[in-house]
């Protein structure tokens, strides 16, 4: 189960670049359900999601670089790169800040992924989050990659 809440980016944290950095690039097979694949720098995998905004279910499985090359060709919509900075917060979770590119730039987004819906629900976004989209099926990537 993947339990996260999103949002928009108020301002850039600090020091940016002295957080890891991943460059990502992914498409989708199919939105409804989600079939994703993605490369993570060098790591690729195929990923299902189920319906559902704050709480979907996911399942990960490895691809190897030539089959998710294969699987580039068979995408819907646009491949969406992207940088990924990975930020401890202070409550002990990570913020992953997601900086698009291409056309869509200068898109921001901010994930945190929780244990439960009780920690998703009481979480208080860093003054450098901006607007919850949680709740905003317009900010999945799944969506964003058929624009």
């Amino acid at each position: 189960m993947e339990i996260e809440r999103k949002y928009l980016v108020a301002k850039l944290p600090d020091q940016l670049e002295t957080y890891p950095c991943r460059l990502l690039e992914q498409g989708y097979l199919n939105t409804n359900p989600v079939v994703r694949i993605r490369r993570d720098n060098e790591k690729y995998e195929l990923t299902y999601k189920s319906a559902g905004l704050m709480s979907r279910q996911e399942y990960n499985l490895p691809l190897d670089r030539e089959s998710y090359h294969h699987l580039l060709g068979k995408i819907d919509g646009r491949l969406i790169k992207k940088k990924r900075y990975v930020i401890p917060l202070s409550s002990g979770l990570t913020a992953e800040l997601d900086i698009f590119e291409g056309d869509l730039a200068p898109l921001m987004l901010v994930e945190v992924e929780f244990q439960t819906e009780d920690d998703a629900d009481s979480f208080t976004a860093p003054g450098w989050f901006g607007e919850d989209v949680t709740f905003s099926g317009k900010y999945h990537n799944s969506y964003l990659s058929r624009l």
